[in-house]
């Protein structure tokens, strides 16, 4: 027999674990996620995202050093001798720098077309030149790419269509498998993630790159399996607890799986932390998008879907099964 305590009108334990009242602040919580989308929405109307060679076009240049360089000071080499908007990172070892160049750089430096093959081995011999001059060991020229703007167009758009794809098919697939609420709340959830993890990349003015992007769809994976875990416990429960209101089964539900969503999030930020700090340059903004979007992922598993469900007034009724026409005629003898 399962074990219940009201205090106050309120379920406050079941099935011997305490339930917490998460419901009750729902409003102050509603109030921060708008002030955090609007926020988001505002940094990225203002400042827009600053997008990666990936994505605009431009020149790779890998060099590699005798002894590891200061990547702060290739930096600054690079913007003294005029290549101003260049980025440096390291790649694979400490000795081998990846600088990335935008088209127009290129352009100014060669006075050849971006789009012409000349212009990358041109650039790359001029970049190599400014770094041998304030180097002093060798500094060898690996390999030169040139990503042309129609591609980078291409890979922008191909992107973002696949994020609104991403969200139509979680969509559909939530209102199958639950029912049409929970497509909603999931949804907003969704689209609630990928805002702020794109607005915070706007407010800080961060490279937007394919890895970047990568991180994005893989936080709607995340915060989709998160969702989908509270959503199956609400349904569960709408058809176990009796008596108790859509707030309680709510509250009941988020406290039962509580313990998995946050050892969940603990363990893969302890990955990701790892990534951030030990990964390498090539992949700190990749591993910084999958932090802020576990972090918002999580709460909005929470607060967020739940809150919509609320706002829905979903109720026991909705979990029914429908009854088909007849159906009471043919289970008659």
């Amino acid at each position: 027999m399962s074990e219940t305590k009201v205090e106050n009108g309120k379920i406050t334990e079941y099935m011997g674990k305490r339930v917490f009242d998460f419901m009750r602040w729902r409003k102050l919580a509603a109030a921060l996620s708008i002030a955090m989308v609007v926020a988001s929405i505002t940094a990225l109307a203002m400042n827009g995202l600053q997008f990666g060679l990936d994505f605009t076009g431009g020149t790779q240049i890998e060099v590699a050093y005798e002894q590891a360089p200061n990547v702060e000071s290739v930096r600054d080499q690079l913007d003294l001798a005029g290549f101003e908007g260049a980025s440096a990172v390291r790649f694979g070892s400490d000795n081998e720098i990846l600088i990335k160049l935008p088209p127009e750089v290129a352009e100014a430096q060669t006075q050849i077309s971006a789009r012409d093959e000349k212009a990358s081995q041109t650039i790359g011999d001029k970049v190599v030149e400014v770094l041998r001059q304030n180097s002093d060991g060798a500094v060898e020229l690996r390999r030169v790419e040139m990503v042309g703007p129609q591609v980078g167009e291409e890979l922008r758009d191909d992107g973002g269509l696949g994020m609104l794809f991403a969200l139509a098919v979680v969509m559909a697939y939530v209102a199958l498998r639950f029912q049409y609420k929970f497509s909603f709340g999931a949804v907003t959830a969704l689209a609630h993630d990928v805002i702020i993890v794109l607005g915070f990349f706007a407010l800080f003015k961060l490279d937007f790159d394919l890895t970047v992007l990568a991180a994005v769809l893989a936080v709607i994976g995340y915060s989709l399996n998160d969702t989908i875990v509270v959503a199956d416990r609400i349904r569960e429960n709408f058809r176990k607890v009796r008596k108790a209101s859509t707030e309680e089964i709510i509250n009941i539900s988020i406290s039962q799986t509580l313990g998995r969503t946050f050892m969940t999030s603990f363990t893969t930020l302890l990955v990701l932390w790892a990534l951030q700090f030990f990964g390498g340059e090539l992949i700190h903004n990749f591993s910084l998008a999958l932090i802020v979007g576990v972090v918002v992922g999580t709460y909005s598993s929470i607060y967020v879907a739940a809150n919509v469900l609320m706002f829905l007034k979903i109720t026991k009724e909705d979990m029914m099964p429908p009854v088909k026409e007849g159906a009471e005629l043919e289970e008659m003898p």
